[in-house]
């Protein structure tokens, strides 16, 4: 549509100027013939000469033949009306325009950085959905795993007072026919206390494992019963600084607790809460001579979010667990065992065997710590040695260790080779 538009206006415009070039040369020609005529009739117009009169005219004859020109250009060409008439309206249009196209530029950059920054927000908002959506299977897990061992209690204590009432039963029988079989009823009493302590401590264990369930379906236990918040080993110099350990150790407690509840917010207050008689024992204990271990616990589980958490000081005096060099477990890998899932695992049982046997000989460490890469590579070097091949291994601490110290460990492969033993690390 567009060319077929150009063609046309070329045309008419081919056809204008053929028409001015004819219209022109006509009354030229006519002007011409009329200012002979005047001149060789020797007319007078206005009281003028001949000779001016006939200029006159073919003057008037040349203004005719420009505006009919341009008349006829007018009419026929709306463009030259157009810019003859409107162009400085059409100058103040494009200008506006202009400066609008400007203006809507920039709205348009301003509007893909803000979509950009929505972009932004909606990725860090799938991310942190994805990390709740795991923290939440995790309480699941955690969830079915305790219900499993409420199940699993419930059961065993069903025996047991099933035992307890047939005790009692055979006690008042036993009373009611032989007065005097005491050492009978004595025994039977030894026993009857043994069950009620075993059904009192079954009981309190399902109590607990039933505070966790409930804690587990209402939140997210940050802090668990039992852990430690934080641990010092003390030697005072003198009885009246017991104080003073005691509330630095207060504080660093409760900030430990503070970002485990309230993460992201400055421990500006006091969550901790330690009845003032443990305190006051706790003072009085430390002040004895010797060097001791001062821990701070958690009395209940504690979900995120809460306000407050009970605590209680455990004491005990500090003493070596493990000594440079010990073995803490062995183990041994036999010829069939090669795949490097199977090798792994006995590795971590062998780690798990190590913390059993520190966490008996006292220790209060959380875990145990050793070199990943030698780990790793000791677990290569297992899945690739010959075919039909045992291996002993053993895991040493390789440093002593106090009670609140970490333990450190090295795994071992003892290979039996002629001439110098030199153990595998």
């Amino acid at each position: 549509m567009v060319h077929r538009g150009t063609e046309a206006h070329e045309v008419s415009g081919w056809l204008l100027i053929l028409a001015l070039l004819v219209l022109g040369g006509v009354l030229s020609t006519l002007g011409d013939r009329l200012g002979s005529r005047v001149g060789k009739a020797r007319l007078s117009l206005f009281n003028l000469r001949p000779r001016n009169t006939a200029v006159v005219i073919t003057v008037l004859t040349g203004s005719l033949i420009s505006a009919v020109s341009l008349g006829l250009m007018l009419l026929v060409s709306e463009r030259l009306r157009v810019g003859l008439f409107q162009l400085d309206q059409i100058q103040d249009r494009l200008r506006d325009s202009r400066l609008a196209l400007q203006r809507n530029e920039g709205e348009l950059q301003r509007t893909r950085g803000a979509l950009d920054r929505s972009r932004l927000d909606l990725t860090l908002a799938e991310r942190r959905r994805d990390q709740a959506l795991a923290s939440q299977r995790r309480a699941r897990d955690q969830l079915l795993e305790a219900e499993g061992r409420v199940d699993k209690l419930r059961r065993e204590l069903q025996p047991l007072q099933a035992e307890r009432h047939r005790l009692e039963a055979e006690r008042a029988r036993l009373n009611r026919e032989v007065q005097g079989r005491d050492a009978e009823i004595r025994r039977t009493e030894a026993e009857l206390a043994t069950v009620r302590q075993r059904i009192a401590a079954g009981e309190k264990e399902l109590r607990d494992l039933e505070k966790n369930v409930i804690a587990l379906r209402r939140g997210d236990v940050v802090i668990a019963s039992g852990q430690p918040l934080a641990t010092a080993k003390v030697q005072l110099q003198r009885p009246d600084q017991a104080r003073q350990v005691i509330d630095a150790l207060l504080q660093e407690a409760n900030r430990a607790a503070f970002q485990q509840l309230l993460p992201g917010q400055p421990p500006n207050r006091q969550i901790l809460l330690v009845p003032r008689s443990d305190i006051s024992r706790l003072e009085s204990l430390l002040g004895s001579p010797g060097v001791w271990v001062v821990s701070i616990r958690s009395a209940a589980n504690v979900l995120r979010g809460e306000g407050q958490v009970l605590a209680f000081p455990d004491l005990r005096p500090n003493r070596q667990v493990v000594e440079q060099g010990e073995v803490l477990a062995r183990t041994s890998l036999e010829a069939d065992v090669r795949d490097p899932e199977a090798v792994r695992s006995r590795l971590n049982l062998l780690l798990t065997a190590a913390f059993a046997k520190v966490q008996r000989q006292g220790t209060l460490a959380n875990g145990l710590q050793f070199d990943p890469a030698a780990f790793t590579a000791l677990a290569r070097d297992l899945s690739d040695r010959p075919a039909g091949q045992n291996a002993n291994l053993e895991a040493l601490a390789t440093r002593s260790a106090d009670t609140p110290d970490p333990i450190t460990v090295e795994l071992r492969w003892l290979r039996n080779e002629p001439g110098p033993t030199n153990p595998r690390r």
